[in-house]
């Protein structure tokens, strides 16, 4: 499984890609919403999880790249620092599958990611 991070946290996306990696996944990694448009445009990942306020292109852009541009069910889990709950709901709107608030326990992020793994498969 192909799992695209876009995070423009350099500590974080690194913390986050070393996690998933040793959950056995493959990683994507991108600092940017312009990388992570690219990639999951040529990669065609198995699922994104993105922050939402990067540079050149938001999470919520993102999410509305996979959807409405490429039509696809790719699952997305957002993840932000902001908990502001119109974000949180325009994410939900435009096909988020997930949110996680900032800071969060990796050990949560991998569950979340097993749930909807299991979920898409189903």
């Amino acid at each position: 499984m192909k799992i695209l991070v876009a995070e423009d946290e350099p500590m974080l996306l690194k913390t986050i890609e070393l996690k998933l990696k040793k959950e056995g996944y493959e990683v994507i990694v991108t600092a940017d919403g312009r990388q992570a448009a690219e990639q999951i445009e040529s990669a065609n990942p198995d699922m994104v999880i993105t922050d939402i306020m990067m540079p050149y292109v938001s999470g919520l852009e993102l999410i509305n790249l996979i959807r409405q541009k490429l039509n696809r069910k790719t699952p997305v889990i957002i993840l932000s620092a902001m908990e502001q709950e119109k974000v949180v709901m325009e994410a939900f709107e435009l096909g988020a599958d997930d949110y996680i608030t900032k800071p969060f326990s990796l050990n949560e992020l991998v569950i979340r990611v097993k749930r909807l793994v299991a979920r898409t498969k189903s």
